[in-house]
């Protein structure tokens, strides 16, 4: 396997990291944690782990938090560790491991872009309510209708690039500060005629700690991907491929 990296955005998650660190490694991947300075520890964590390990990262964010500027810094950085492969994943264990081997796996199948994906046959969200499971659906197909984007699971946070692929999406000039940055990219990731693959994967609730999604936050996801609309069509694609 090339050398592969797997970025895991945080905040609040000092339960989840050390076992998450622990189980990726064992898989033979390189972990880089891009920590808003959670005041759990998270980072203190992270650390430790790092200076026993060099196949573990930090980077300790003091300024312009959020999960989209730390997704997008984490690929930068992936990008100047050397990194082949970039996996990004949710620290919570929503995303299991042992999916990460399957994207990379499609990666070097001839994929630009491996998605773990819940909405197509063998994929799901397991031990949620018919409440969450209909919300899984219907905010992906309201994500890919108006962002007229060519896949199932437009919300998935579980993502496989190549080196070319992530340099092409122009990691640095990112803007979404929040979740948003999914569907930023995946708009981005058509413009460009990327080889997208989506791989069935199983959604679980988080392990340890409390959800972050509330009822505002859901509506402002919503109000989000019209903005991230009009973002793409400003956003230059001129190495697109025919």
């Amino acid at each position: 396997m090339k050398r592969t990296i797997v970025t895991l955005p945080t905040y609040n998650e000092a339960e989840n990291i050390g076992p998450l660190i622990k189980d990726l490694r064992a898989l033979g991947l390189e972990v880089l944690v891009a920590d808003d300075n959670s005041p759990d520890g998270t980072w203190r964590i992270v650390e430790e782990c790092a200076a026993r390990d060099p196949g573990v990262h930090l980077l300790r964010r003091m300024e312009r938090k959020g999960r989209g500027y730390a997704g997008a810094e984490a690929f930068v950085r992936a990008l100047e560790l050397g990194a082949e492969y970039i996996v990004e994943m949710d620290a919570d264990y929503s995303h299991q491991p042992r999916f990460a081997t399957a994207l990379v796996n499609s990666l070097e199948n001839g994929a630009d872009l491996a998605i773990g994906s819940r909405l197509v046959p063998g994929g799901g969200d397991v031990g949620r309510s018919w409440y969450r499971r209909w919300l899984t659906g219907f905010s992906a197909l309201y994500a890919r209708a108006v962002l007229q984007l060519p896949i199932r699971d437009a919300n998935s946070g579980f993502r496989a690039y190549t080196r070319q692929a992530l340099e092409r999406l122009a990691p640095a000039t990112l803007i979404s500060a929040g979740p948003s940055i999914v569907h930023e990219i995946y708009g981005r990731a058509a413009r460009l005629n990327l080889r997208q693959i989506e791989i069935p994967i199983d959604f679980l609730e988080r392990r340890y700690g409390k959800s972050q999604l509330t009822i505002g936050r859901l509506l402002n996801g919503f109000l989000m991907v019209w903005r991230v609309r009009r973002l793409l069509a400003e956003w230059p694609a001129k190495d697109a491929r025919p």
